[in-house]
Order: structure tokens, then sequence, then C-alpha cells
């Protein structure tokens, strides 16, 4: 063997050797917070669940403002109708 790869074999060696040293979990767990919590998962859950039944579908500050209608569909309608029919705006059975 040459000088040069006995060399090159120790290096390979070394580097192998070595590489045992720097084992560690492969998801880094060491660097993960630790939390100590005093509330059970019972009540984090039931917590959530309230927040998720109190919390409004209006995205805040909107100014959508919603009614509950108290007149029918029907009522509704022949509102409509008599309303057109008082501007003139309903075609007739001859063609318009």
């Amino acid at each position: 063997m040459t000088k040069n790869a006995r060399y090159l074999a120790l290096a390979a060696v070394a580097a192998f050797a070595s590489f045992g040293a720097m084992a560690d979990e492969a998801d880094a767990s060491q660097y993960a917070a630790q939390y100590q919590t005093s509330r059970t998962r019972a009540e984090v859950a039931a917590e959530a669940a309230a927040a998720a039944q109190t919390r409004s579908q209006e995205p805040a500050g909107s100014r959508i403002v919603t009614y509950t209608s108290t007149v029918d569909r029907a009522a509704v309608r022949a509102e409509a109708a008599a309303h057109a029919m008082r501007v003139g705006r309903t075609a007739t059975a001859e063609g318009s």
C-alpha cells in the first residue's frame, strides 16, 4: 500500500468511528419544549367546545346586520306581485 492510501484508510476509519459519537434522535426531541399543566384534557376540550358555540360568524368590525323576518314567503310574493301591478311591470297575456 502506498502512503496516501494508508492515510486515506485511516481517515475513513476515524470518520466512521466518530459518527457514532454524534448519534441522536432523528426528530430533535431534545429541543422540544416541555410543558407542565394543571388542567386535564377534558377541561381543555370543554373550553374549546364552549368557545366554538359562542363564536360569531360575523367578522370583527363588519357592518353586516342580520334580520329575522316575521313574514312568510307567500306574503312576500303577494306583496311583490301587488307592487308590480301598481307600477305596471307585469307582462300581459297578449304580449308586451
